[in-house]
């Protein structure tokens, strides 16, 4: 299944674990994705994630022509290097990228199946200094329970 959004892993525990970002063109999902990369996260997907159940699971990749690219507003497509990039990752949480306005103070939990698969699901401001780190701690929510 592929869908629109971008795909970036974590460092979890032993492993890499991956956070779907979604939002309209221009929500900043790739300007989330660079600040990833830059605080040592990794990229799997920019624009279009490959979404496959395996077992009890999904997995994202990236579409063959778009594998190791990130659109850069304002720079344009750049090929980012092997330790910059995840081939695939177990993907644990859904990311929706919405205005500052938007974000809930204390929001209850919420969730959405993909492809049978229920996944935690929050909404975050992508132009925030404190992005990084709320991902992080999102996706500490996220596999405690």
């Amino acid at each position: 299944m592929n869908v629109y959004g971008t795909c970036v892993a974590l460092k979890h525990g032993r492993g890499w674990l991956g956070v779907l970002l979604r939002g309209p063109s221009g929500a900043g999902k790739s300007d989330v994705a660079l600040r990833v990369i830059e605080a040592g996260g990794r990229l799997v997907a920019d624009d279009q994630t490959q979404l496959a159940k395996v077992g009890a699971k999904l997995v994202a990749t990236p579409p063959k022509t778009l594998s190791g690219l990130l659109e850069v507003r304002g720079i344009g497509i750049v090929k980012l290097g092997s330790g910059q990039l995840q081939s695939h990752a177990p993907l644990v949480l859904l990311v929706d990228l919405v205005p500052a306005q938007r974000v809930e103070r204390m929001p209850e939990p919420t969730r959405e199946k993909i492809l049978g698969i229920d996944l935690p699901k929050v909404a975050l401001a992508p132009f925030e200094a404190s992005i990084v780190t709320k991902l992080r701690l999102a996706l500490g929510q996220a596999t405690a329970a």
